[in-house]
């Protein structure tokens, strides 16, 4: 089986785009990051999503076993984060190596939306 590549979508874009907005992530109510130097990346069909330099991640990243493959992105890594006694598997991702035109977003992490709370607020 082959995958398909980024010239062999027709109308499939990825914008990446540094930012000074202020996100910050909360899981259980726990802040586990904030920043004012998020990548937003916007892709054909998706909602924006907020890459985050690990640096700004407070609480420690536990990798996962398991890893996906995107056709435009790459091959992403999957990172487990604990609030308390409860651990989160998988809730966010990052791409150590993205493929051409993604590689605005080399080494950041990203959090799921569905799984913690995200707010993006103005910059200053």
């Amino acid at each position: 089986m082959t995958g398909v590549g980024l010239g062999m979508t027709p109308g499939h874009t990825i914008t990446v785009t540094p930012s000074n907005l202020h996100v910050t992530v909360k899981v259980d109510d726990v802040l586990v990051a904030a920043s004012d130097r998020p990548v937003l990346l916007d892709e054909t069909g998706l909602p924006t999503r907020y890459y985050l330099p690990v640096d700004d991640v407070l609480v420690d990243l536990r990798p996962t076993t398991f890893s996906t493959q995107c056709p435009f992105k790459g091959d992403a890594s999957y990172w487990s984060v604990a609030t308390g006694d409860t651990v989160h598997d998988g809730i966010a991702w990052s791409y150590e190596a993205p493929l051409a035109g993604a590689e605005g977003i080399a080494g950041l992490v990203c959090f799921y939306p569905d799984r913690a709370d995200l707010e993006v607020l103005p910059a200053g």
